[in-house]
């Protein structure tokens, strides 16, 4: 098979151990980000099959019907840059691994990451003695903290782990099917949306970005936050009503936010009122960048082309145009 591999920016991919099992197909790899449809098209006219490197590259109805030879979009986890119904249109397999049960240790050690840089002002520090100085300002603790986690899946659970070593207090909120597995595991549910929302010193969101996900972060929400509260988002901008960060932020509820993702990525320019903002500790969607989930995610995808060109596709979003 012909296959294509999107925005590898790092040409990470050919140098992990998983790569050997596409051996045997002709495979060609782009390690730069290409959004012109024209340019899209002609780099993928002649592809069988086609690997996404999670939401890097959205997948239109107007790229897909201009890839009549496409079969196969091989990717992880969710999937709102793809049009799955101009997929099926056009006979293009979508097939996607959810690893609902699998444990995700780089985003859950990112949370930390961001955590403890935004706790003891680690950025902060850091220039202050590179430009001659010595300390530049007093940080916090957190044992004995609130930390408030909204969402109930595997990597809030994992957040949480690690937060028992801090000796933090957790408090929870999700949605109403979440809520019950909180309840069910004997977990510490805040009484009201507005008491999670205006009691943790430290809240991060761990949601699954979907229709119905979107914008369940409102402006009333940041409100009730106290004004010494971090917030923290590792899983999408989405989840926010579009704005609502930043305006909070001016208005100084929270106090300050550690994010990793943004509405339009990847920023490419300099001047981004939320990534320069002085209150922000922003890192470029790097929550799941490290070499050993990349060789978990795409060993997965890899799977999932063997799979295909067996004649037993495995992860299938859209089966009904799947014919042997």
């Amino acid at each position: 098979m012909k296959i294509a591999i999107l925005d590898d920016w790092f040409n990470t991919l050919r140098k992990l151990p998983s790569f050997e099992k596409l051996r045997g197909h002709d495979v060609t790899v782009f390690n730069d980000h290409v959004e012109d449809i024209d340019e899209l098209v002609e780099r993928l006219v002649d592809m069988d099959a086609l690997v996404l490197f999670r939401e890097r590259t959205q997948i239109t109805a107007n790229l897909l019907d201009k890839l009549p030879k496409l079969k196969l979009i091989s990717q992880r986890s969710v999937y709102p840059h793809v049009d799955v119904e101009a997929c099926t249109k056009n006979n293009v397999l979508l097939c996607s691994n959810m690893h609902a049960g699998t444990p995700s240790y780089a985003t859950v050690e990112h949370v930390w990451a961001l955590i403890l840089a935004s706790y003891r002002q680690i950025p902060q520090q850091n220039a202050s003695i590179k430009d001659g100085h010595w300390q530049m300002g007093v940080g916090r603790t957190l044992q004995g903290r609130t930390l408030g986690l909204y969402g109930y899946g595997r990597i809030a659970k994992g957040v949480e782990h690690i937060a028992q070593a801090f000796g933090m207090n957790v408090i929870w909120w999700a949605s109403e099917a979440g809520q019950k597995r909180l309840v069910n595991d004997g977990k510490n549910i805040a009484s009201s949306r507005a008491e999670f929302f205006s009691k943790p010193d430290i809240i991060t969101v761990h949601v699954r970005m979907k229709p119905d996900t979107k914008g369940i972060i409102t402006a009333d929400d940041f409100s009730k936050m106290r004004k010494d509260a971090l917030f923290i988002n590792t899983s999408r901008a989405g989840l926010l009503e579009s704005g609502v960060l930043l305006e909070a932020l001016n208005q100084g509820r929270p106090g300050t936010a550690a994010i990793d993702v943004f509405d339009k990525e990847p920023i490419t320019w300099q001047d981004d009122p939320l990534a320069t903002h002085p209150n922000v500790l922003a890192t470029p969607h790097i929550g799941f960048v490290t070499e050993d989930e990349y060789e978990l995610q795409f060993s997965d995808i890899y799977d999932q082309i063997i799979a295909y060109a067996a004649g037993e596709p495995i992860n299938m979003i859209n089966p009904e145009v799947y014919k042997k």
